[in-house]
């Protein structure tokens, strides 16, 4: 059984990441918004570092115990699945 204290850094470190993710989100949303398009180079770059980054996380978090790694597929699952909403909403404008 996992302590208080370990419940609480997992809760902590998922907190985070999904912090992260929903910064990712809100980042790609502001470059469409401000008219870069999906094809474009540059929100292409962006979109890469960025979800390379989160993927380090989880896995550094999964490695640390802090979150499983279904925990951390999900993160990124429902990540790209709000990403792709939003690339098909920019393709009907």
């Amino acid at each position: 059984m996992l302590s208080d204290v370990a419940v609480d850094h997992r809760e902590k470190a998922y907190a985070l990441l999904k912090a992260d993710a929903d910064k990712i989100l809100r980042l790609i949303k502001v470059q469409m918004d401000n008219l870069t398009m999906p094809q474009c180079p540059l929100y292409e770059e962006v979109l890469d570092t960025q979800m390379f980054g989160l993927s380090r996380e989880i896995h550094f978090a999964v490695r640390l115990n802090l979150v499983t790694e279904e925990e951390g597929k999900e993160l990124l699952d429902n990540l790209e699945k709000q990403l792709n909403v939003l690339h098909e909403a920019a393709q009907k404008s």
